[in-house]
């Protein structure tokens, strides 16, 4: 068992910082990167588990503290798992409501049955900056992509994420139930575990 009071969480995002700490329980303190630098890494890796280790040893050198980097992102079966890495900045950094509609604009004609997608998510925890055993996990959240948004919770693709095991979009979903479903509560589960605190 790894204890841990405080963590710092490798993102400025206020929705995933509320989600995970959510996830994490009352035990560890989860603090944003935004406490110490607004400046964000280059994610220069090729793949979620790259970027992730790449993000916590960032925040861990600029803060001093463990750290915690979640790289996660949505890979369509149909487009070969784009956006994927390059989920959040998928039509140029123009925000959430630019991706979803490159992404439907993507699928325009695609049949129901080709639009197969899964959430990713990889969590990425260090010790130190140079910590030469990161702890990884990841969740996988397997829907398919709507034709059009849907709900109104939730935040990135969630509005055209269909969730099988629920027939309803991720963005239809309380918190509370998608905190349980979802990529990150499923990759959250196994490091709650590693830590001990399962």
């Amino acid at each position: 068992m790894i204890n841990f009071q405080q963590l710092v969480l490798a993102s400025h995002n206020a929705g995933k910082l509320k989600e995970l700490q959510a996830m994490l329980g009352v035990s560890v303190q989860l603090r944003s990167i935004g406490e110490f630098s607004q400046v964000e890494p280059e994610e220069t890796g090729l793949s979620f588990v790259e970027n992730a280790i790449l993000k916590a040893r960032n925040a861990a050198r600029i803060s001093g503290l463990p750290a915690l980097a979640d790289d996660s992102g949505l890979a369509v079966d149909y487009l070969g798992g784009a956006p994927g890495i390059y989920s959040a900045r998928y039509a140029d950094g123009k925000g959430d409501a630019a991706n979803n509609a490159k992404l439907l604009d993507a699928l325009k004609d695609v049949p129901d049955d080709q639009r197969g997608a899964q959430f990713v998510c990889v969590l990425a925890l260090v010790r130190h900056a140079d910590d030469p055993l990161p702890i990884l996990c990841e969740g996988l959240w397997h829907g398919s992509i709507l034709h059009a948004a849907s709900g109104e919770h939730g935040f990135g693709y969630d509005p055209l994420f269909w969730v099988p095991e629920r027939s309803c979009s991720s963005a239809d979903l309380a918190p509370l139930e998608k905190n349980q479903l979802s990529h990150r509560a499923r990759a959250m589960a196994l490091l709650r575990q590693r830590l001990g605190l399962a």
